[in-house]
């Protein structure tokens, strides 16, 4: 059997791809330079948003498992000290959750292969080309041949380079490490519980630093010099300690070295997210300041957003335009990401002018009032997607479930919350009918539910026919009446 899809990168948006390829019955091969995972928190946020994305598909239960110890506290905007009510939207996670990125990629793998994608390990990407059949990968000395192709291989994406895309944007500014590290003997400045970003950052010795615990004596250590100097080629241990020392006293040891790398502030987006049958998704697509926890999220929704869609395109029943939807949805809410990062980081200059000074404290106190953090936590949390529903309780004729339980095949959903609304002839072959009782979140009368939990049709949005239509295609002439579902 041929390759559908073949994804460059095993990452989290990689992986999170794969699954929602395979969950709809799409060949799917990943390939990966790096022989195994690299044990790493690098993005160890799970917002609210990709936290329900997540238990939509029955992954969040393994990740809170692997999860490691926070304080019960919202988010932040520019790492100023008042935490961001998650809270004030109508979610079951008003909390980030925070997990090493490895253990989120080990979890999605499972999933992955579990449903039938294929990983290959060691397979870096060295030549594409395509044309109007289909695309061919080269890795090695060998080729191979697919429908598409997406990349998800990060930030110094091969294939974007291979291709010859330009990544517009800006360059960074400054540049700062990210390392992964234990500690032998721990001062009374070390933080001893991960909570509040606030109360994780320190500026001192003439570095600016955050320091998180990620369980036992292993700690996610970042940090940069006020002057904004950076060694070149790779971390010394050297460097760390110094760096240690100066923040947080003699008393607090280096034990080891697991991962470090340097990043710096660069923002960058590509133009257009599709070149004909090569897709970008994740840091291949975009990237930004590592601020507000909002990278692994991105890419991450960017794979459930391009999931369900691709595979349509894959099994033939997507309208024309389906696919290019994923540019008209996912590129602007990339974009949103780097306008609020970009004003994220002039807050959180580590040593602010006067004027910024002044600017971090009008605005830390307009986030004590309520409509400006309910503002800000929705958009850091994505608790403000479009078209999002909350997981409501619902009782059907089987029981007691949840709006999430009824998402895990990854098809579409028409859930009907009086009766009245059957689904035409010729779409249960791609979307479910459930007939259920709501709690009081839900008002409608009936919502037909995308496979990515996004919400396109209500009843007093024009006919049913024309939604199911532009969103699941043409119906099926093989088909006579739907009563899929469940009924109370």
């Amino acid at each position: 059997m041929g390759i559908d899809v073949v994804i460059a990168g095993a990452g989290p948006t990689g992986l999170t791809l794969a699954h929602e390829l395979a969950l709809a019955g799409v060949r799917t091969v990943v390939v990966e330079p790096l022989t195994e995972r690299v044990e790493q928190t690098k993005g160890g946020t799970i917002q609210p948003r990709t936290a329900e994305l997540l238990e939509q598909r029955g992954l969040l239960d393994a990740m809170q498992d692997r999860a490691h110890e926070r304080e019960p506290v919202g988010g932040h905007f520019a790492t100023l000290p008042v935490p961001l009510d998650y809270s004030s939207w109508p979610t079951r996670h008003p909390f980030p959750l925070s997990i090493r990125q490895d253990l989120v990629e080990e979890v999605l793998e499972q999933a992955a292969l579990a449903r039938g994608a294929e990983l290959r390990r060691g397979q870096p990407v060295t030549g594409v080309t395509q044309d109007a059949d289909g695309v061919t990968v080269t890795i090695g000395d060998d080729a191979l041949p697919a429908r598409y192709l997406v990349a998800c291989d990060g930030a110094h994406s091969p294939v974007r380079k291979l291709l010859g895309l330009p990544f517009p944007g800006r360059p960074g500014t400054f540049q700062a490490v990210l390392a992964e590290i234990r500690l032998a003997s721990a001062s009374a400045l070390v933080p001893r519980r991960a909570g509040h970003i606030s109360a994780l950052t320190r500026h001192a010795g003439g570095y600016w630093s955050m320091l998180v615990p990620v369980g036992g004596d292993r700690y996610r250590f970042t940090f940069g010099r006020d002057d904004q100097s950076s060694a070149q080629g790779p971390v010394t241990d050297d460097e760390i300690t110094d760096a240690l020392t100066a923040v947080y006293g003699r008393d607090t040891e280096l034990a080891s070295v697991l991962t470090a790398s340097r990043w710096s502030d660069a923002t960058r987006q590509l133009e257009r997210y599709r070149h004909g049958r090569i897709l970008f998704a994740g840091d291949a697509a975009h990237i930004h300041p590592p601020l507000g926890g909002q990278g692994l999220n991105l890419g991450v929704q960017d794979a459930v957003n391009l999931g369900w869609k691709l595979a349509a395109t894959v099994h033939g029943w997507a309208p024309d335009d389906l696919l290019d939807t994923y540019q008209e949805e996912r590129h602007p809410a990339a974009a949103r990401v780097l306008h609020h990062t970009s004003a994220q980081r002039v807050l959180a200059v580590p040593n602010p002018s006067d004027d910024v000074a002044a600017l971090r404290d009008v605005f830390t106190d307009l986030l004590r009032l309520p409509d400006t953090n309910h503002y800000l936590a929705g958009m850091m949390s994505g608790l403000d997607a479009a078209g999002r529903v909350p997981d409501a309780d619902l009782r059907t004729g089987d029981g007691r479930t949840r709006l999430s339980a009824l998402l895990r095949s990854g098809r579409g959903l028409l859930l009907d919350l009086t009766g009245g609304h059957p689904l035409p002839p010729g779409w249960s072959d791609r979307v479910d009918r459930v007939r259920a009782e709501p709690d009081h979140q839900l008002t409608q009368p009936a919502l037909l539910i995308r496979p990515d939990g996004r919400c396109c049709w209500t009843p007093d949005g024009g006919p049913l026919d024309a939604a199911l239509t532009r969103w699941f295609g043409a119906p099926a002439d093989d088909q006579h009446g739907s009563a899929s579902g469940n009924a109370v």
